[in-house]
């Protein structure tokens, strides 16, 4: 049985958005490639592990990224095995990731003309907030998404948070539900 959608959408589609792999160049000065992981799936939850780990709990929404190395990998593996996802590298290092997720295990409901929603997470380390790397994460993320046929995208957010609210603003996500702490917002991208 094919997924129902279940938000508001935009009537028209946002973008374009540019496709990773690009280069971005913080006001820093540091040289930060995007790029959708591939590969070795156990080489890719160690890695975002490991970033996870220095992530600053302060820095948690609505319960994500967990603590702990065991519960981030626990975490990490259906969101690698079934989303799409962009890192954002620094050096060997990953300083960001932003993932979409769907709504649905059903595999053969995610074909290009589905109702699936992909639901959007991003995340970026302390040291590299303020810089624009979320933008360029976003956005490379987005395009991405909309080159692999994802048409539909939602996220919360806490209401407090204006930056992302901002930022999820001008790339093109409208507002379209919200609940007591949350705010709900959802783009189409084709």
């Amino acid at each position: 049985m094919r997924p129902t959608r279940t938000r508001v959408y935009p009537d028209e589609p946002a973008g374009p958005f540019p496709s990773p792999p690009t280069t971005y160049e913080d006001p820093e000065g540091r040289e930060i490639v995007l790029e959708t992981l591939e590969g070795d799936a156990e080489t890719a939850i160690e890695a975002l592990t490991d970033m996870y780990v220095q992530f600053d709990p302060a820095d948690r929404a609505q319960g994500i990224p967990p603590t702990g190395e065991d519960r981030i990998r626990q975490w990490l593996e259906p969101i690698l095995a079934k989303g799409h996802n962009v890192v954002a590298r620094h050096g060997d290092d990953f300083v960001g990731h932003a993932t979409l997720v769907p709504d649905t295990d059903d595999p053969d409901s995610m074909d290009e003309d589905s109702d699936v929603e992909w639901e959007l997470a991003i995340f970026v380390l302390q040291d590299y907030q303020r810089g624009g790397i979320g933008t360029q994460l976003l956005e490379n993320l987005l395009g991405a998404a909309c080159d692999a046929g994802v048409s539909h995208v939602w996220l919360t957010v806490e209401r407090w948070n204006g930056p992302a609210i901002a930022l999820y603003e001008r790339v093109g996500f409208e507002l379209c539900g919200t609940e007591s702490f949350e705010q709900e917002m959802s783009i189409r991208l084709r």
